[in-house]
């Protein structure tokens, strides 16, 4: 009897040395599926290329008055708000 091989996990290598072998088309189509697939994706693929308006507005307007408060305000820093903003 033979044993089955376990597979190991797949790393960034891996993935790096199978897009070696991908030509400028199929890039560009894995590239639109991966567009596709997600809001995510579209989110950083248009940060990533400056594309259209400041995408990463909504976040910057949620962290913010966390690193920058108003002191005169009396306004409180927090690093911990802007790291895990919904458990403050």
């Amino acid at each position: 009897m033979t044993s089955k091989q376990k597979k190991s996990k797949a790393t960034w290598s891996d993935v790096k040395s199978k897009l070696a072998d991908v030509d400028r088309v199929g890039l560009i189509g894995l590239i639109q599926d991966l567009y596709a697939a997600n809001k995510d994706n579209q989110t950083f693929l248009h940060a990533r290329f400056g594309l259209g308006e400041d995408i990463l507005k909504p976040y910057k307007t949620t962290i913010s008055p966390w690193i920058c408060p108003d002191v005169m305000r009396n306004q409180p820093i927090s690093v911990a708000k802007v790291l895990a903003p919904g458990e403050n």
